[in-house]
This record gives C-alpha cells, sequence and structure tokens, in this order.
C-alpha cells in the first residue's frame, strides 16, 4: 500500500487592517504557490525565469543602485530642508544686528510699508 502524501494545512493570515499589509500577505501566499510548484516540477517557465533574475547578479546590482538613489534623494532633502533653516537664521541674524545698530529690522521696514 503506498502512502498518500498529506497537504500541509492552508497559512491562516489574521484580517489585513492596512493596504500594505494586505499586499504583504498577498505576495506571501503567491510566494508560497510558486514554491510548492517548483518542488512539484509543475511550475511555469515564467515563474521559473522570475526567481532565477531575482537571484542574478544583475538584480541584486539593480536593487543596490536603487537603494543608494534613494539614498541621495533623501539626503538631498534634508540638505534642501537644512538651506532653508539656514536662510531663516542669517534672516534673523540680520534683524538682530539692525536691531542692535538702531535701525529698523526688515520686518518692521515691511510692515511699516503694508500699512
Amino acid at each position: 500500500m503506498g502512502r498518500s502524501r498529506k497537504e500541509a494545512p492552508a497559512q491562516r493570515f489574521a484580517p489585513a487592517m492596512t493596504p500594505d499589509a494586505k499586499e504583504a500577505q498577498l505576495i506571501s501566499l503567491a510566494m508560497a504557490c510558486a514554491e510548492k510548484q517548483m518542488r512539484e516540477g509543475t511550475a511555469s517557465s515564467q515563474v521559473i525565469t522570475h526567481y532565477l533574475k531575482l537571484g542574478s547578479s544583475r538584480e541584486r546590482l539593480e536593487r543596490e543602485k536603487l537603494e543608494e538613489e534613494n539614498k541621495l534623494l533623501r539626503a538631498k532633502t534634508k540638505a534642501y530642508e537644512s538651506a532653508e533653516e539656514v536662510g531663516k537664521m542669517y534672516g534673523e541674524a540680520l534683524n538682530a544686528m539692525r536691531a542692535y545698530s538702531g535701525k529698523e529690522s526688515i520686518d518692521e521696514v515691511q510692515d511699516d510699508e503694508d500699512v
């Protein structure tokens, strides 16, 4: 008598609370399905090619490039925000120096012109 192969119980997930959590669940299920197909030898050529590409050195390099580009964008954003803060501080310092020298600050001059 041949032994019957028992299927692993289906994964149970708690209901997703956010779209990102739902996406993560679906990706997990798709990967489990692809793994099962590969183990059973029933995976399509597209599935096999997809995972071969993920493991390639080119894919790793592209991923690293994207990560570095993201770091660069974050650094540029931080530098821009810092430059705005420095500009504001320079303006405040100039106003303080004008006040110390007895001249009106730029803000006071603008307020007088608005009236």
